[in-house]
């Protein structure tokens, strides 16, 4: 659900901020956020730099930078329902991809299902859903870049906590060099919005909510669960973003798209008795680390 207010916050930055700048000062605050966090999650801050140096650090870390940025330039060019149902659209389907060639995890077969679902609302939300004046045709170009960059983020990930390394510990490595990164293209985009009430509000609630507690959230459920499915629940996205877009920003859904969404949530549903069901024999322990 935070995930979902990331394009309706950033259509709410003031106007001389561009979807660069927004985007770079997201992961900015967000890496620098969950790095100060880092010890009040029982991680190390020297444990997380030193990802730095490994393969599979690097490419998270690069590629939280290559996914924000695309994001925003999808958002700005296609609006906020269309570029955010691409990106997390093409999400689950790349992860269970990748995750099966690299990680060995093969995706149940009520996963393909619950994702056809989820895939097929998408296809009528995004086919039919928005109607937003002067899109621009690199949008979703720019949104399906997005989504591989978070594809190959999350199964990085993935494989750092598969070898046993702490999953905040994960994600303040990937978000400070994510940030890192993008620090020097905030300053050349400009960052003399945030200096404004109305930007800094922007720039925080991107960077602490929708990136530092999202983010803790999302490593303790990828902890616990396989890629493939973690990406499917995650589409729950979607579903804020144009419910957000609809009621605050003034997009337009139609009967097709409503259809859409109404499938989107369907197979999140079942995705989630998936979830329960595969862990079942050892749900409370589940819980607890998802908690702890």
């Amino acid at each position: 659900m935070l995930f979902g207010t990331t394009g309706t916050t950033a259509s709410l930055a003031p106007a001389t901020a561009g979807s660069v700048a927004i985007g770079a000062a997201r992961l900015v605050v967000g890496g620098v956020g969950l790095f100060a966090a880092l010890p009040l999650l029982g991680g190390s801050r020297r444990a997380a730099v030193s990802l730095w140096r490994t393969r599979w650090g690097f490419t998270a870390g690069v590629m939280t930078a290559l996914y924000q940025l695309a994001f925003f330039a999808g958002v700005a060019r296609a609006g906020v329902a269309l570029a955010t149902l691409l990106t997390i659209g093409s999400g689950p389907l790349l992860v269970g991809l990748i995750s099966w060639a690299l990680l060995r995890e093969r995706p149940a077969m009520l996963w393909w299902v619950s994702t056809g679902v989820c895939l097929a609302g998408l296809v009528l939300l995004t086919m039919h859903g928005s109607t937003e004046t002067g899109a621009d045709a690199s949008g979703p170009l720019f949104a399906l870049a997005s989504g591989l960059g978070y594809a190959i983020y999350t199964v990085a990930a993935k494989h750092l906590m598969n070898r046993g390394i702490h999953a905040p510990e994960v994600m303040a490595s990937a978000f400070s060099l994510g940030g890192l990164i993008l620090l020097p293209v905030l300053l050349l985009a400009g960052a003399g919005w945030i200096a404004s009430a109305q930007g800094l509000a922007v720039a925080l609630w991107l960077g602490l909510a929708t990136t530092t507690v999202a983010y803790v959230l999302f490593g303790r459920g990828l902890r616990v669960l396989p890629a493939g499915p973690v990406a499917t629940l995650v589409l729950a996205e979607p579903l804020v973003a144009t419910m957000l877009g609809v009621f605050l920003l003034g997009e337009h859904l139609d009967a097709t798209a409503w259809a859409g969404a109404a499938l989107v949530a369907a197979g999140l549903g079942l995705q989630g008795a998936v979830s329960v069901r595969s862990h079942g024999d050892n749900e409370p322990n589940v819980v607890k680390a998802v908690l702890a």
